[in-house]
């Protein structure tokens, strides 16, 4: 176990961790939009009308919070790959 091993491991858990925190916020509103977006199509289902083009506030809301929580989400990969390095390098 040298040095690069643990440089390594730090720095592939501070990137675990930096992913986590930048996805888990925008992917917890993301699904509360979500949810807020299919009772509002049921509603409006049920009521007979139809969104005249499909886009809403709410989803263009749902894409920037998507993308926030996908590079949060590569971030958390890149830290869990840097950590399976420093266990294979020997």
């Amino acid at each position: 176990m040298g040095p690069l091993n643990l440089a390594l491991w730090a720095a592939g858990v501070a990137l675990i961790v930096l992913g986590y925190r930048r996805a888990s916020g925008p992917y917890r509103r993301y699904m509360a939009l979500k949810e807020q977006d299919a009772n509002v199509a049921r509603y409006e289902a049920w009521r007979g009308g139809s969104r005249p083009d499909g886009k809403t506030g709410a989803s263009v809301a749902m894409q920037l919070l998507r993308r926030q929580a996908q590079i949060g989400g590569a971030i958390l990969i890149i830290g869990v790959a840097l950590v399976f390095v420093g266990f294979a390098i020997r």
